[in-house]
């Protein structure tokens, strides 16, 4: 059990959210992982807005796959009824690591050198007997531990993937840098058994040429492939109402008031999904309220509506008044510094 390889981090962070009283079940995107996992070498890239449950999603991934765990927490998750529940609980080797973590560094080197060494004191700890040593790269200790070990494979999750492009201290050179680390880490590379990322921003917007190219990206979009298990569905709000009505002395929110508050998109199937997070807080908080300003900083809003970017100013009061405002979503392709169109504005705000 190491620091990022079989880590107690992710099983501890799902089964927290397994107990809270408003707890939605999407295991069954599990059922869609497996088979993945048994053809090997698959590639796949959630990309969503802040707040539907990326992060839920990778830790219950971990925890579920991960050896660390014995998997009781899932025996009464509608995984467990499944086929191949007993053949993948608890039997990979995953590597699981949030890429938004960089405590005490303030500039790139540090950052990704503390995920290296993190990584590699994991392997040289679980695999004494493989000719690894400290110097060498993560893939060389991953490939001789590949030969070595009866073909020993890794499940790898990646959370955050897009993180350090939001720094201020990251480089342009920085980025080509961060872009070639993923690709040697992953890319055609026989330990990988799956490598299961997410982030907001797609993967072909900093990937200039084929590093990464291997990645299948699923977005909120264009993708109808795993819509349903980021945000909660109609059906999931009412059960979730059905139970704070139970739960609650006073219910003070009504079912017409989430749906108002807290509506998110719809899935290309055609399926409405709400911010989980808002959810959960207004039926907690027995409150209708705006959760969603403190998922972060507003600078890039602020700019838009001062400086009136491709008359964004105008539509954001036409949606206060109560009037719709279309746009052609650009899935989450647009930055602060890259603003060109109006689209792209809205698409950014929408993060």
């Amino acid at each position: 059990m190491g620091f990022y390889l079989n880590s107690n981090k992710p099983v501890s962070l799902y089964l927290s959210e397994t107990r809270n009283p408003y707890f939605v079940d999407k295991t069954e995107i599990l059922c869609e992982l497996m088979p993945l996992v048994e053809r090997g070498n698959q590639y796949i890239c959630i990309t969503r807005p802040r707040r539907f449950g990326k992060t839920i999603m990778a830790n219950m991934i971990g925890a579920f796959f991960g050896k660390n765990n014995k998997g009781v927490m899932f025996d009464t998750l509608s995984v467990a009824a499944q086929e191949g529940y007993n053949k993948h609980r608890n039997q990979h080797n995953v590597i699981c690591i949030s890429l938004n973590e960089m405590p005490g560094t303030r500039t790139y080197a540090a950052y990704i050198d503390r995920i290296k060494q993190k990584l590699l004191d994991d392997l040289m700890k679980a695999y004494p007997e493989a000719a690894i040593s400290e110097t060498d790269t993560l893939w060389d200790a991953l490939n001789t531990i590949h030969e070595e070990s009866e073909e020993e494979k890794f499940i790898f999750v990646l959370d955050e993937w897009d993180f350090i492009f939001h720094r201020s201290f990251v480089t342009d050179e920085d980025k080509i840098s961060y872009i070639s680390f993923l690709s040697s880490l992953l890319k055609d590379q026989p330990y990988v058994e799956l490598a299961y990322m997410t982030g907001i921003l797609p993967i072909a917007k900093y990937s200039s040429g084929s590093e990464i190219n291997m990645f299948l990206e699923y977005t909120m979009a264009s993708k109808e492939r795993f819509g349903e298990y980021f945000g909660f569905t109609d059906n999931e709000v009412k059960m979730l109402y059905e139970r704070y009505k139970t739960n609650t002395l006073e219910p003070m929110v009504t079912l017409k008031g989430l749906r108002k508050w807290y509506d998110g998109y719809e899935t290309m199937s055609g399926v409405k999904l709400y911010n989980p997070r808002s959810i959960v807080a207004s039926l907690s908080d027995n409150q209708l309220a705006d959760y969603w300003t403190s998922s972060g900083p507003y600078d890039e809003v602020f700019y838009y509506v001062k400086n009136n970017i491709a008359g964004v100013r105008d539509d954001i009061a036409k949606m206060i008044a109560g009037e719709e405002v279309r746009a052609q979503v650009s899935e989450y392709s647009a930055t602060s510094t890259e603003i060109k169109t109006r689209d792209e504005v809205l698409s950014e705000k929408g993060k």
